[in-house]
């Protein structure tokens, strides 16, 4: 009796010293603020090579609760007279190391590194110099594809980058494409060969957890125009085989994140594809299967920005179903603005304040990035 006595004893000591440690635990869904859950939806573009304590982009991760950062090599707007983020290797490292130790939540920090014309990571700065895709696409060997992509995430994960907004599976379908075939970044017309070496590339990032962003859905390498600067109408010239690098990528469990192209095709929709809740409710949710995070293209671009504006197309853009919004800071279009961010979680508590869009959709983006980040 004694001993039953004794260890009910125990028991409810034990049991009432940990309840303080609980309140310590991890956060629970619900103890998270709104304003965490929104600030997880932002990816931003900054200047500056260093992240010290009461930096610009210190602050928007530390107070804002921003998720994650996009790098560049040279300032858009500035045309390269105001540094931004990268001049070496050792400045690089030293600076995501800042970035991921302004917050106790893993960060993403990501990059367009595809080789050839798009890399951030220039052989001038000391980097390592990639083939284009559309090179690698007409090599089509799959050992070359694997050095390729292993040599490309070695780097980028000493880099402490963790996210390469690649790989491009537009098809090269018009190789005339301004901001694509044009300057080398499909792998090739064949869906069969860019599905090809899209495995090889995600499957080496994996193994560096880095986390592969495929683009731009529903694809961008019929067009005829750039996005970048205007809009961009591939309704004659897209068809359904652009979607089918998604759909083996999603069989094959490679299919982590996507993102979307900001083109218009009047026979999906009547809104570019960021916008549009039935290309991202339909054909990404629905017939591809796929409920993992959807990140759009830069929301600075001009083919939206120049005919819905910027709130605009943040609203529609979460209606729709993105769950992480571009803002690269770095735009043909516009000037450097430093508050971007902070407008944009403004702006997106002042809809659900006016009840346009619910607490409940913000919780469905941040449930997907939350389960996102565990890969890294």
């Amino acid at each position: 009796m004694n001993r039953y006595v004794l260890l009910v004893f125990c028991w409810a000591l034990l049991f009432s010293c940990s309840k303080p440690e609980n309140k310590n635990l991890p956060e629970k869904e619900n103890e998270i603020s709104l304003e965490e859950k929104i600030g997880e939806m932002i990816l931003v573009g900054f200047r500056g090579g260093t992240a010290e304590e009461g930096s610009e982009i210190h602050q928007l991760i530390k107070e804002h609760h921003v998720g994650g950062v996009v790098l560049y090599n040279w300032d858009v707007p500035s045309k390269d007279s105001i540094a931004r983020n990268v001049s070496s290797k050792e400045q690089l490292l030293a600076l995501n190391t800042q970035l991921q130790n302004i917050s106790p939540k893993k960060i993403f920090i990501s990059i367009d590194e595809e080789g050839g014309l798009i890399s951030r990571l220039k052989e001038k700065y000391g980097f390592q110099s990639h083939l284009s895709h559309l090179e690698i696409g007409e090599i089509n060997q799959g050992d070359s594809t694997k050095v390729w992509a292993s040599e490309m995430a070695e780097e980028l994960s000493q880099l402490g980058i963790n996210m390469n907004f690649a790989p491009v599976v537009d098809l090269n379908i018009n190789p005339e494409c301004p901001v694509i075939g044009k300057i080398k970044r499909s792998f090739s017309a064949d869906p069969e060969i860019v599905v090809r070496h899209s495995k090889i590339f995600i499957k080496e990032h994996r193994k560096k957890n880095i986390i592969c962003v495929p683009k731009h859905f529903p694809g961008h390498g019929s067009a005829n125009m750039d996005s970048h600067k205007d809009f961009t109408d591939v309704s004659s010239t897209w068809s359904d085989i652009e979607l089918s690098p998604y759909q083996k990528l999603k069989e094959e469990g490679l299919l982590d994140i996507i993102m979307t192209a900001h083109v218009y095709n009047d026979r999906l929709d009547t809104f570019p594809s960021t916008l549009s809740k039935k290309i991202i409710q339909k054909y990404i949710r629905k017939d591809l299967g796929f409920d993992g995070v959807v990140i759009s293209d830069d929301m600075q671009m001009g083919a939206i920005n120049q005919y819905y504006g910027f709130e605009e197309s943040i609203e529609k853009a979460i209606l729709a179903g993105v769950d992480i919004l571009l803002l690269s800071n770095n735009s043909f279009q516009t000037d450097y603005d430093p508050g971007i961010a902070i407008k944009t979680i403004r702006h997106i508590k002042k809809m659900i304040q006016e009840n346009k869009i619910t607490e409940n959709r913000i919780d469905e983006s941040y449930k997907r990035i939350q389960k996102l980040k565990e890969k890294l």
